[in-house]
């Protein structure tokens, strides 16, 4: 199994993702590695080329770049050179920290969209603290920074298909993120995609969940607009980690008695860090294209990146992409929506 990385994306590269390329080297026996990068700048980071190949590239794509114009303009940037590999067949899998934007241009452009799927999104496994499932499946989480409804009502049949057939979560309950519980709630494109959700068989829709509440357990797929989805998302992250950083700190204010009491507690906080801190998980996933494609936080380390292999290893022996376009293909007819929905 040979998954493309892109070397050059993400705030830390290429330093920590051919760190996290080589300790998953050495975990997944199975996973050989194409590095794509600039030559001068990853060689020398290597330490052993057991199941690893580099291969040269002469440009990057940087953050801050428009996407499509990125990829159309630096054909030879280890993004687009690693989504190529994927699309002749030379890797299973693509990687990247990079520009988001441009890691979806690349899969939809290069890759390929799965026919049926009008626009491919981001999801990924985000952690639940109530009910019966540890984790709920999250997207759009900023592919798209605008939807029509039926992107969003798509968005629930591809999350209930990941959460059922990766996740393992049987008739998956599905709500989308809004300001209200109320089906009235909501923006012209939330009301109407709330409609459309609650007169579908396609998935098991329970309403609208708002942002405070969807860590709480209720639903196992939780649908949003990629712009209020990625806010969501960082909203939370940030709040964990200056939740924990504000805990650590008020420990050491309270003397002795605070640090015998942390050690008491040590079990529960470590177990609460894995939960709450990405590095400790895999990437986001771009459902709706021909092949896994995974986006990691654009800060990741090593052991996020090494995570996300394990992670991609999943997604191919388990055939996502395969199953995915099989249960598209068999219900295309659910897939669609009546045109003055759109």
């Amino acid at each position: 199994m040979k998954i493309a990385i892109d070397a050059m994306g993400g705030d830390f590269a290429p330093d920590e993702i051919v760190k996290g390329v080589e300790e998953a080297r050495d975990r997944y026996e199975g996973l050989e590695f194409l590095l794509f990068g600039t030559e001068e700048k990853v060689k020398p980071l290597i330490q052993n080329m057991d199941r690893l190949t580099l291969v040269p590239t002469t440009e990057e794509i940087e953050m801050g770049e428009e996407p499509v114009k990125a990829m159309k303009e630096k054909p030879n940037s280890s993004m687009v050179q690693a989504a190529t590999a994927v699309k002749n067949g030379e890797a299973d899998a693509f990687f990247s920290a990079g520009n988001t934007g441009a890691i979806l241009a690349s899969a939809i452009f290069i890759v390929g969209r799965i026919r049926g799927v009008e626009r491919p999104a981001l999801a990924t496994a985000f952690p639940s603290f109530g009910g019966k499932n540890d984790e709920f499946v999250f997207m759009d989480l900023g592919a798209n920074a605008e939807n029509k409804p039926s992107h969003l009502y798509q968005y629930g049949i591809l999350g209930s298909f990941y959460a059922e057939n990766i996740m393992g979560i049987s008739n998956p309950r599905v709500r989308l993120l809004n300001n209200g519980g109320e089906e009235d709630k909501g923006d012209e494109v939330h009301k109407a995609v709330h409609q459309l959700m609650k007169d579908t068989d396609a998935f098991n829709f329970l309403g609208n969940v708002e942002a405070r509440e969807i860590m709480e357990g209720t639903a196992d797929v939780v649908v949003a607009d990629g712009f209020s989805g990625n806010a969501t998302l960082k909203a939370i992250e940030g709040t964990a980690l200056t939740m924990l950083d504000q805990l650590k700190q008020s420990i050491k204010a309270a003397g002795l008695r605070g640090l015998l009491g942390a050690l008491l507690l040590k079990p529960a906080f470590k177990s609460l860090k894995h939960k709450l801190d990405f590095q400790e998980n895999g990437g986001a996933v771009v459902l709706g294209v021909k092949a896994p494609v995974v986006k990691t936080h654009g800060s990741a380390k090593a052991k996020a990146v090494a995570n996300s292999m394990g992670q991609i290893e999943r997604m191919v022996q388990e055939n996502l992409v395969g199953k995915t376009a099989d249960f598209i293909k068999e219900n295309a007819e659910k897939m669609k929506v009546k045109k003055n929905a759109k």
